[in-house]
């Protein structure tokens, strides 16, 4: 039986956490794979993936958020198959930035100028679509580190946008 890899938090920050992998096992380990979730708003879950390769690992992940919590997966790979999932729960210290105080006009029947208040130096997400079903579960988006986008749109319909 390949048991679980053991992810420990060795440290965190506002904007970063440092966690190592390792299996309690003699099973050669090939690599891993971790999956890193948080939530905007309560209405948009995020992702980010990262393929490890080699045995044991330290990995740093940053451009986090502040004061959000975070939970962090991960699987082996090792040559008799993949290992169970195994999952750690941090919060990163600091204060969470102010939501962005988002308006959007339209300029014509196929594109909305959004634009919004908030810190400098930092990446915004753009989020729309035609349903709060459609906005939490696929929504069109892009990113900026501007305060303001044009969203190309289709006509005849009514969009929900998030920032």
């Amino acid at each position: 039986v390949i048991p679980p890899p053991v992810i420990h938090i060795e440290s965190y920050s506002e904007d970063s956490i440092s966690f190592s992998l390792k299996m309690t096992t003699n099973i050669k380990v090939s690599g891993y794979v971790v999956n890193i979730y948080w939530t905007f708003d309560s209405h948009r879950q995020e992702k980010r993936t990262l393929v490890i390769e080699g045995e044991k690992s330290i990995q740093k992940v940053a451009n986090l958020t502040a004061h959000t919590p975070y939970e962090i997966s991960a699987w082996a790979k090792t040559e008799l198959g993949d290992s169970p999932l195994s999952f750690v729960h941090v919060v990163t210290s600091g204060t969470r930035p102010v939501s962005p105080s988002l308006k959007a006009k339209a300029i014509n029947q196929t594109a909305v100028e959004c634009s919004w208040t908030g810190p400098r130096n930092v990446v915004y997400g753009i989020f729309y679509a035609t349903s709060f079903l459609e906005l939490y579960r696929n929504p069109h988006n892009s990113t900026t580190s501007a305060h303001n986008a044009t969203v190309l749109v289709q006509r005849d319909e009514q969009y929900l946008f998030l920032v």
